[in-house]
């Protein structure tokens, strides 16, 4: 065998090699570009009580907050946090959300079920204009925000 045939050979398997190694790093590059989706999120909020604002069960009940569990494995929220701006807190008792569920956690006061939960309160909680929904897990680390409004402040 020649010196150039070798060469030739040598050059050939490092092209291969490094056509492999670049078509092998392409899926996890794309991967890594997907947006992340929490396993737990907050999915919606219903901040701005539709209809009239009169304080009444009925009106606090539809502000809300929608929380999504992304995984197929339930979630215990046991000690987990929902909190607004102003720290009005709520916190989740003896609560295991499904793989895949969804629950709202409404403001006003009611009977929690497996999709609805309550705050119990007899004020609104999320203020119209600009807040903040904050859900941390039951170490006090976020897990999810949303929030809306015109953020001009310090």
């Amino acid at each position: 065998m020649t010196t150039s045939t070798t060469a030739r050979r040598l050059a050939a398997a490092a092209l291969t090699a490094a056509a492999l190694a670049g078509a092998a790093t392409v899926p996890a590059t794309a991967a890594d570009h997907r947006p992340h989706r929490p396993d737990v999120q907050i999915t919606r909020v219903q901040y701005d009580s539709p209809g009239r604002e009169d304080r009444s069960n009925r009106s606090l009940n539809a502000e809300w907050v929608q929380i999504t569990n992304n995984t197929r494995r339930p979630v215990n929220l046991s000690g987990w946090t929902l909190t607004g701006r102003d720290d009005r807190t709520y916190t989740f008792h003896h609560y295991r959300l499904a793989g895949r569920a969804t629950v709202r956690v409404h403001t006003g006061i009611g009977h929690d079920t497996r999709t609805d939960l309550y705050q119990d309160r007899r004020n609104y909680a999320w203020d119209n204009h600009i807040d903040t929904a904050t859900l941390r897990n039951d170490r006090g680390r976020v897990i999810d925000t949303a929030s809306w409004g015109y953020r001009n402040h310090r």
